[in-house]
């Protein structure tokens, strides 16, 4: 069995915070929402988005406290509307906006399909689905009520699109392939409000809920012959952010493995 659980560290402030005043676009600067921001992936897509000069709104269950002139730590469970809510008012009280989201959270638990329990259920549908539900609906509110564009970008895995018998994984496939789809849904349903909906879907990236010793033999799921490194997601992140003509895609960051072997 494999649980994973993203965005569960600790992650501190660097440079004293500043107050600008509430309810403005107070300056130039895009603003980001990136869920499980706390460590592995999520937090080297805030760091990569504070590199290319936004200012970053990080939760997780767990983050820890931080609040300067580029990032603001938001802590709470985005099962639970209310955190969403709190995410987009801090958001918004601080920095004026939110452009970006970054759908990142996710729990990955690997077993028979018969050995799920109704727990593991009722965990992975909590963050992977109810999250995405709360924390989208609520970015996207905000976005509409801008009326200046938006992005978002799910965070999804390519063993949605290529299973692999030794690694089972269906409650993780129902609730990941989901995102795949509404991914197409709402790029479509916000085309005309300028919010272009993207995706993500990864092979295995080197992060905290691995263990180092299993990277070779997890090397040989992608034809790259490698695993890929949170860099490699951060570009692909980054390159759909850029990519104003993008949207309603599932762009595939798994060294091949979704091509075949």
């Amino acid at each position: 069995m494999t649980t994973a659980i993203i965005g569960t560290g600790g992650i501190g402030s660097q440079q004293p915070g500043m107050s600008p005043d509430a309810g403005e676009f107070r300056d130039s600067r895009k603003v980001v929402v990136v869920t499980g921001a706390s460590q592995g992936i999520g937090a080297g897509v805030a760091e990569g988005f504070r590199r290319a000069g936004y200012a970053v709104v990080g939760t997780s269950r767990s983050i820890g406290a931080a609040d300067t002139s580029d990032f603001l730590t938001v802590r709470g469970d985005i099962a639970e509307a209310a955190t969403a809510q709190m995410v987009v008012e801090q958001a918004v009280d601080r920095f004026g906006r939110i452009d970006s989201l970054i759908n990142n959270a996710g729990i990955f638990i690997s077993k028979p399909f018969t050995d799920y329990t109704l727990e593991d259920y009722l965990a992975i549908t909590a963050v992977n689905l109810t999250g995405f539900f709360h924390m989208t609906q609520a970015v996207v509110g905000q976005m509409l009520t801008q009326g200046t564009g938006g992005h978002v970008v799910n965070i999804t895995t390519s063993l949605v699109d290529h299973a692999e018998s030794e690694n089972p994984c269906a409650l993780v496939s129902l609730t990941k392939g989901g995102l795949a789809a509404v991914t197409r849904s709402l790029a479509i349903e916000y085309a005309s409000h300028g919010l272009r909906f993207n995706a993500v879907a990864l092979g295995v990236i080197e992060n905290p809920a691995y263990d180092p010793a299993s990277y070779d033999g997890l090397a040989k799921l992608h034809p790259l012959g490698r695993v890929g490194q949170i860099s490699d997601v951060v570009d692909g992140i980054l390159y759909l952010e850029a990519a104003s003509f993008v949207t309603g895609v599932v762009l595939h960051i798994d060294g091949g493995q979704s091509a075949g072997h």
